[in-house]
């Protein structure tokens, strides 16, 4: 279940809620981008990591508050977003759980992989977490997040949560973390998956003697499209595919090679073998 939240009242919240990013990669960029876009105030953002190369793009580039120092930030903020890389993510949780622990800020966060209760437990126990499965597109506000809250997330804090992420794409909750691998099957590999399908039919367009550049123009605009398209009909998919699927004619050729193929087959065991490997990873993290 997705929900929304009213644009003056969530700004109105933002303006007294601060935000530390802890990591300034490419994930906490966008997010901050989004954010900052919606309307959250940028004296309210803060990121924190050791270099200063990341740090000072994002000053120059929002407006934000930046430092070296990550307890300093986690100090200082109501919710902390934990945007650093899964096999780092550990060491820098321990470092700041003092810190944590006296403040007691809601932690979101956006790594793969990494279970609640090993957050939890990093962080010194009976902590807020939320975790959030986003997508790349996210870096350009499109993006798709699964969220899952552990029972000490109040509602308020949930609010809050679609207010920061809804900046970069739309949310939808997960009743359980196993609901997460499902997210990661769907929409946080599934970029790679269209990324796959259009560069077959890039490739396919070459054989047939179509430039590079002008297949990929026509396949990516065709893609966007299509999505496009898909969110925005009052139809479903399965609609919009029969109704330019003509019997007798080329697409329904096409479509009749993908079925015989058996494309739908290879979606499914693709999408299951990609949410095994999400549930091996978190094996991984709670049995180190």
């Amino acid at each position: 279940m997705s929900s929304a939240v009213s644009k003056a009242a969530s700004t109105s919240k933002a303006a007294s809620t601060t935000l530390a990013f802890i990591g300034a990669g490419n994930m906490a960029g966008s997010i901050i981008g989004g954010l900052v876009h919606d309307g959250w105030p940028a004296k309210q953002i803060i990121a924190a990591q050791p270099g200063e190369k990341k740090l000072k793009f994002l000053a120059d580039t929002f407006d934000i508050c930046t430092t070296n120092n990550s307890a300093e930030a986690v100090a200082r903020a109501d919710v902390v977003i934990l945007a650093v890389k899964p096999q780092v993510m550990q060491s820098v949780v321990e470092a700041l759980a003092d810190t944590l622990q006296q403040h007691q800020p809601l932690i979101i966060s956006v790594a793969a992989g990494v279970p609640e209760q090993s957050l939890n437990t990093w962080a010194g126990g009976n902590m807020a977490i939320v975790r959030c499965m986003p997508n790349t597109p996210s870096l350009m506000q499109l993006g798709a997040s699964g969220l899952y809250a552990n029972a000490l997330v109040t509602d308020e804090q949930k609010t809050l949560t679609n207010r920061i992420m809804n900046a970069v794409g739309i949310s939808l909750w997960v009743d359980d973390e196993g609901g997460l691998d499902n997210v990661i099957a769907l929409s946080g590999s599934g970029p790679a998956y269209f990324f796959l399908m259009m560069e077959a039919m890039i490739e396919a367009g070459e054989k047939m003697g179509v430039s590079r550049e002008d297949a990929t123009n026509l396949v990516t605009q065709t893609a966007l499209g299509a999505a496009m398209m898909a969110k925005e009909s009052e139809v479903g998919v399965a609609d919009l595919r029969r109704r330019v699927t003509s019997p007798g004619g080329t697409t329904e050729q096409a479509i009749l090679a993908f079925e015989k193929g058996g494309m739908r087959e290879l979606v499914d065991r693709a999408m299951n073998a990609c949410r095994y490997r999400a549930q091996e990873m978190a094996e991984t993290f709670n049995n180190p």
